[in-house]
């Protein structure tokens, strides 16, 4: 097969594809690193909860490398849960047009080879894990049991979007656990804004494969709300900025936080009203723009750490 005909059907012209090694292409397919956005949503909740921890604390001397560590777990682990969602849908993926060409339905790797694959990111992600403290590594391996269920989800419910917030969303307890060796309320209403947020954007991603999901039976929100999901996402964006603020309020943030908020929920605001769910490639530009949505409520949260750690 040749290198073009190998290519993921939305992923084209990335570095993967013109400068990775011809024998490492289909594995860097098969954790997406053709395609990072996912990489940088899971990342968010974990910068927030980072940054929003060490502003509650006052210190942040070791900020800068829990950033570091979270940024590359995010990237290995986001490709072992891809990795593992390939394997579980690898007869699902050949049944649908834009993801028939990744690696195992394509021919590109073996069953096999993808569970090697596999436990060597789990491999790296448990490295990453282990430079925290004891409760925040036990937090981060409770996360494993929620990314081992999600491929099925679509298969048994409509709501396999609020599965994936599960998962997408543990790191907005991860810097908690990582600074403090415990969980405070704030982190939790943090999780619960993360994952109505998650919701929404993966409801927008799920309307690309909507026809193809009604033919083989796939369930999603996307098919659950149709015509209902403008009115279904201004619930679930505003519900997640809702929560965020309730976790900001309960961590006595100051003005720098509160302005990456207002930011965060006026490119919500943003994505609802450009949304046509009938155009794929708009639908895939609105759920990638959720990285520049997730970075703008970082960079207050940044700040305000930093602000206050000085004070």
């Amino acid at each position: 097969m040749s290198d073009v005909a190998a290519r993921v059907a939305d992923s084209t012209g990335n570095w993967v594809d013109t400068r990775a090694p011809a024998w490492s292409r289909p594995y860097l397919r098969l954790s997406r690193f053709d395609r990072p956005i996912g990489s940088w949503l899971l990342l968010m909740p974990c910068w927030w909860s980072a940054a929003l921890a060490a502003g509650i604390s006052g210190h942040i001397t070791s900020l800068p490398l829990t950033i570091a560590l979270f940024f590359v777990g995010a990237f290995v682990m986001r490709g072992a849960g891809c990795t593992w969602n390939d394997i579980t849908d690898r007869d699902l993926d050949g049944k649908v047009e834009r993801t028939r060409s990744r690696p195992i339905p394509a021919g590109q790797v073996s069953v096999a080879q993808a569970l090697a694959f596999l436990v060597l990111q789990a491999l790296i992600g448990l490295a990453v894990l282990l430079q925290f403290n004891r409760f925040a590594i036990f937090t981060g391996i409770a996360s494993l049991a929620i990314v081992a269920i999600y491929p099925f989800m679509k298969r048994i419910t409509w709501w396999p979007q609020a599965v994936l917030g599960l998962a997408f969303s543990w790191g907005a307890l991860m810097g908690f656990a990582a600074e403090f060796a415990r969980l405070d309320a704030a982190a939790f209403v943090l999780y619960a804004g993360s994952i109505s947020w998650v919701i929404g954007y993966d409801t927008i991603y799920a309307h690309q494969d909507a026809e193809d999901d009604a033919l083989i039976g796939v369930k999603s929100t996307a098919r659950l709300f149709a015509a209902r999901t403008h009115r279904a996402l201004v619930v679930f964006y505003s519900l997640a900025v809702v929560l965020i603020g309730v976790a900001l309020w309960l961590s006595a943030v100051r003005w720098p936080a509160w302005i990456g908020l207002v930011a965060f929920a006026a490119h919500l605001g943003w994505q609802i009203r450009r949304l046509d769910t009938g155009n794929p490639a708009l639908c895939l530009r609105l759920f990638r723009s959720n990285r520049d949505a997730g970075l703008l409520l970082f960079a207050g949260l940044l700040v305000d750490a930093v602000m206050r750690a000085n004070a």
